[in-house]
């Protein structure tokens, strides 16, 4: 038997890549009225079977079909016979051994993924999908990570108990708490909040949860097992191929007429198990192998994708595309992007680009891989220390900014300026803008950069206070100010769920398995502590009428004067003309300067204080409007006036705005 030495060898060698690479984009199960097509790629298998099924999961097949080799390694049937529901795998025969194997390509499937199935994707569409589109891009993104069991599992959600933990909770646009009618939740409270984007965390088939078990059986999801298959555990009926497809259009569809564009969160970099499809048809092509024949493990999961090789690239790329195509997701975001070939990263950005106007979908990722990876010839990974060869409209979740604002997310008792390290000072400058023309990080816009102190990883924002700051009384007023710094930094604005009410997970920092009861959004919170919530809403809505910290140019960094620092204290001014920008997009400039110059603050100031104690500030020249302090993040919609000197509450920001025309 050959090893992963050996087949490493094979596919490096330029007969391979002269025969066996197909360039193609058409691999898989293709069915239309006309008939079905079957292409599987295996160039080392010497006979492939594809046998056919009722059931999704039990019962033999009742049919087989010998396939035939075709041109670079491609083994195909078809047939005049629309298969729709027909459930398939396959017989691969490779160096002898004979497995039995799904469809590495496959877009439908039966419960837990094992069988793959023929699915006419027309069949698939909910009533108005063929209008479906995208709700206008927004004047600054507003990115809300969420869970789809966790969003809608409590029962304080007010869902209906057949839609808790599904697709059909997005459908829900009028949910309140316990069902009261007064207080809102779900897709009303996020309308409500501000948000423009969902990001939902992963939504394909994965295999860390039965889905013929448990309801209650709970996983994050960073388990990929048919990458082109949405999950069944949040389908009303995981058995039927048919229904997890339609049920998830209908998600994106309700989501997209409320208000919302959706980011899918995808897991390219590693697959739930080294046995899986991918390995079983090509054995060890789609994987990075170390020195001495083992697996190569830089996510830390068993195995690293070989995504710098060209079919592997062609898989991602094409599901990728595949994603936006059919199911009209409008942003992308990266698991463990730092292990991903840059080049295709940038190819991604290119394609989508092309098919759908430059940057209209948003693209980003974590920056950073588990450990070293064992990535082939000259290919670099889309880490942080690499941002300068991505393309300006592929984010990076900055670390910087994060670890500046509230400490260390490894360390517990590692402290950040919010809540008493000194010495931040400079880094905190540096996140104001977005770390342009810095060494650290060197990011050419702020598109570049996702500024966020919380996301599904690590403890939440109020647990982190919750360890860092013994005084009870202190630990709101800090969890605000955090709010108002990353607010307040230029980049786009991404939060985790429930961060804006005080989210809990018990000071854990990574529940990936914990139980749905601890994970789930506990939508009493929101209403418990509603005087947070304001104060995010306050600083959101405060956030989409400042160009000078929503633009995403080249120059922004420019905007940002009048900077200094004390200890455990930072003030800057902002230019915040809308005439300054040095870009406005063309489909939506109307509604942007209306959204915009109405407000009339052509200058910022605002000073952050870190200190137990209060701030006297001198200001800049004239007179100045409060927009927010530690009382109210909507202090912009009265007329309270200061000049000469402002004192800045202890652990609070102050945002201040001028118009330099008045007299």
């Amino acid at each position: 038997m050959k090893t992963a030495k050996d087949w490493k060898k094979i596919y490096s060698a330029s007969a391979f890549q002269k025969n066996d690479i197909y360039d193609g984009h058409d691999l898989g199960v293709r069915c239309t009225a006309e008939g079905t097509a079957f292409l599987l790629w295996s160039p080392c298998a010497e006979a492939v079977t594809l046998y056919f099924y009722k059931d999704g999961s039990s019962g033999q097949a009742y049919k087989s079909i010998p396939m035939q080799k075709e041109d670079k390694g491609v083994w195909a049937y078809w047939t005049g016979t629309e298969l729709h529901g027909i459930y398939y795998d396959y017989e691969v025969t490779i160096d002898g051994e004979t497995r039995r194997t799904a469809d590495p390509y496959a877009r439908a499937c039966g419960i837990n993924g094992n069988r793959s199935m023929a699915v006419n994707l027309e069949r698939t569409n909910p009533e108005g999908w063929d209008e479906d589109k995208a709700p206008k891009r927004p004047t600054e993104n507003i990115i809300y990570e969420l869970h789809v069991k966790e969003f809608s599992w409590d029962e304080s959600g007010g869902f209906p108990k057949e839609c808790r933990g599904k697709y059909r909770a997005f459908l829900c646009d009028d949910t309140t708490l316990y069902g009261d009618g007064v207080h809102k939740t779900g897709c009303a409270y996020l309308k409500e909040l501000g948000v423009t984007h969902v990001q939902l965390m992963p939504v394909y088939d994965y295999g860390s949860v039965d889905e013929a078990g448990n309801e209650e059986e709970f996983n994050w999801g960073y388990d990929p097992v048919n990458y082109n298959v949405p999950e069944g555990s949040y389908a009303t009926d995981a058995a039927d191929g048919e229904v997890r497809i339609r049920e998830m259009k209908e998600m994106v569809q309700s989501l997209h007429r409320q208000g919302f564009r959706v980011i899918m969160d995808v897991v390219y970099n590693h697959t739930y198990s080294l046995d899986s499809w991918l390995q079983r048809t090509v054995p060890w092509y789609y994987y990075r192998v170390n020195e001495d024949g083992t697996a190569s493990d830089g996510s830390a999961c068993g195995n690293d994708t070989a995504n710098e090789r060209s079919m592997c690239a062609d898989y991602i790329l094409d599901s990728v595309l595949y994603w936006a195509r059919e199911y009209h997701i409008d942003g992308f975001r990266f698991d463990l992007m730092g292990l991903l070939d840059l080049e295709l990263m940038n190819r991604i950005r290119q394609e989508l680009d092309l098919r759908y106007g430059k940057g209209e979908k948003l693209l980003y990722g974590e920056p950073w891989a588990a450990g070293a990876s064992a990535i082939e010839g000259n290919a670099k990974g889309a880490l942080k220390e690499n941002l300068e060869l991505l393309d300006e409209n592929i984010g990076i979740f900055c670390d910087n900014t994060r670890n500046a604002v509230k400490g260390s997310v490894f360390d517990v008792d590692k402290i950040g300026f919010v809540n008493g390290a000194a010495g931040l000072e400079e880094d905190i400058l540096k996140s104001v803008r977005a770390w342009q023309e810095t060494r650290e990080v060197g990011a050419k816009s702020p598109a570049q950069i996702i500024t966020y102190v919380s996301a599904h990883d690590n403890q939440t924002l109020w647990d982190k206070i919750t360890d860092t700051v013994p005084d009870k009384k202190m630990r709101m007023r800090i969890n605000k100010m955090t709010a108002a710094v990353y607010m307040t930094c230029q980049g786009n604005l991404f939060l985790l769920s429930g961060e804006e009410f005080a989210r809990t997970k018990n000071g854990l920092d990574n529940t990936y398995k914990e139980p749905v009861s601890l994970n789930c959004l506990d939508w009493k919170r929101a209403w418990e502590n509603r005087e947070l919530v304001e104060y995010y809403k306050g600083l959101i809505a405060l956030r989409k009428r400042l160009p000078g910290l929503c633009d995403k140019s080249p120059d922004a960094w420019k905007r940002i004067g009048d900077m200094w620092t004390e200890t455990f204290a930072v003030g800057f001014s902002v230019d915040n003309r809308q005439d300054s920008m040095q870009e406005v997009r063309q489909d939506s400039e109307r509604e942007i300067r209306q959204e915009r110059t109405d407000t009339g603050w052509e200058t910022l100031y605002i000073i952050y204080n870190s200190r137990p104690e209060s701030l006297k500030v001198r200001l800049l020249e004239g007179t100045w409007s409060v927009l927010a302090d530690e009382e109210s993040s909507f202090k912009w919609r009265s007329l309270q006036e200061i000049a000469n000197t402002a004192i800045v509450a202890p652990s609070s920001v102050l945002i201040l705005g001028k118009n330099n025309r008045r007299k």
